[in-house]
């Protein structure tokens, strides 16, 4: 038969330290007196502890592993992100490390754990329940890239669809079909890609000479508050068209406006969407919307993350532009299921 391998807390026990101390010892970065690490690495090479391999990884004698975080896994477009982020890095010869941001939670002490391991680089995932000092805390010096989110009040890198383009395209569909009067539904107020989509919209319906019935913010990106906000909308003065700043805030509204308040979809008025998400071609909705270019972010990230990039490769604010899917929601004629 064969022992049990000797486990952190086993080594602490034989030595008379805490299990938190031989972790330390481990970590080049830690907090650790010399004389400590030293007691603690030779008893573990007299008495034959090794690390767990995935300990190995995150304590420093391996620097291929790359930290991911997020915040919004509701949102089905960074589940579909992630998927697609993880596999790439896999296929790099790195691995990656999920750091899941709970909004409402205590942001220092989520992130605390990230700043223990010793990891190349960070990729944050939108992530908006963190502000640009909590990302440069956690960096901690590391490399960072931000994925579908820009700190323009800092100098970390960016990488994202090109969102003002994008919304314009919705617009000049819009104004193509023969719509003039409009709605604007958002999500968050305070990130600087919402931002970009609302003012984009607004400032280009105007020059097309078309009519703003009503702009509103939904609060969050949701089925829910995508209905709500439907149900919010002053249909009195009928908009011939609304245009959801993500696809899940456009599902729940064309839910809301068909069976709340009995409208057609694309008859009596139009929606269009923005991400592309799997939901938004099921035959409930085949909703217009705008396709992010997801395999080019995730390979742009990838290749900054890489060991051995330079912060300084490529554009500070990379934009890639994305493309209009026209779908049944925006048809001339109604032809939708019921």
């Amino acid at each position: 038969m064969h022992e049990r391998p000797l486990t952190s807390r086993d080594l602490a026990r034989l030595i008379g330290v805490s299990q938190s101390a031989v972790s330390r010892a481990f970590n080049p970065s830690a907090s650790i007196a010399p004389d400590l690490r030293a007691r603690v690495l030779s008893a573990a090479k007299r008495l034959g502890y090794t690390p767990h391999p995935i300990a190995r990884n995150l304590t420093g004698e391996r620097r291929d592993v790359v930290g991911i975080v997020i915040s919004d896994f509701a949102n089905p477009f960074y589940s579909t992100l992630l998927d697609r982020l993880t596999r790439r890095l896999q296929e790099a010869g790195l691995q990656a490390l999920l750091f899941n941001v709970t909004p409402g939670a205590d942001v220092k002490q989520q992130l605390a754990a990230l700043r223990l391991h010793n990891i190349s680089s960070l990729i944050v995932i939108s992530a908006t329940v963190l502000t640009a000092r909590d990302l440069l805390w956690a960096a901690e010096g590391r490399r960072m890239l931000l994925v579908n989110r820009v700190a323009a009040e800092t100098d970390l890198q960016s990488v994202s669809c090109d969102s003002v383009a994008g919304t314009r395209e919705i617009a000049d569909h819009f104004h193509e079909i023969g719509v003039r009067r409009v709605a604007y539904v958002g999500g968050l107020e305070h990130t600087v890609i919402a931002r970009e989509r609302r003012d984009a919209f607004i400032t280009r319906i105007a020059e097309l000479g078309m009519t703003l019935t009503d702009a509103t913010s939904a609060g969050e990106y949701s089925y829910t508050a995508g209905w709500r906000a439907a149900e919010a909308l002053c249909l009195s003065r009928k908009p011939e068209a609304v245009f959801f700043a993500n696809d899940i805030l456009a599902t729940g509204g064309m839910d809301a406006l068909r069976d709340r308040h009995g409208l057609r979809i694309p008859g009596d008025i139009k929606v269009a969407g923005f991400d592309d998400v799997a939901m938004a071609a099921w035959p409930r909705y085949r909703l217009t919307t705008v396709q992010q270019p997801v395999e080019q972010i995730v390979e742009e990230a990838v290749q900054r993350a890489m060991p051995g990039s330079r912060p300084s490769d490529g554009p500070q604010n990379l934009r890639i532009p994305a493309r209009l899917v026209v779908r049944h929601s925006t048809l001339a004629e109604d032809s939708a299921p019921p």
